[in-house]
């Protein structure tokens, strides 16, 4: 591999740096940052969602238990084996 001359590593050089500039500028905008809090806030929004939905289910798993519970002790004794 042959070295790389002097004119040629400032060239590599001064791309990388205005490479970080272009990026710098392309990140500093508002939209960005928007967009990033925006979808924090969204999604502390579906964890609460999703918490409350897990609570109601978990209500009404215990209700369901609780109903099911009741109907089987209304329900009279099922005969046992008939005996001749």
């Amino acid at each position: 591999m042959t070295p790389f001359a002097a004119d040629q590593l400032i060239m590599l050089a001064l791309t990388f740096v205005l490479g970080l500039l272009i990026g710098m500028f392309a990140m500093a905008g508002g939209r960005w940052k928007r967009a990033y809090r925006e979808q924090v806030r969204r999604t502390e929004e579906l964890e609460t969602e999703n918490n409350r939905l897990q609570r109601d289910a978990r209500e009404m798993d215990s209700l369901r238990n609780a109903a099911a519970r009741s109907e089987r002790r209304d329900l009279p004794p099922e005969p046992g084996p008939a005996t001749a």
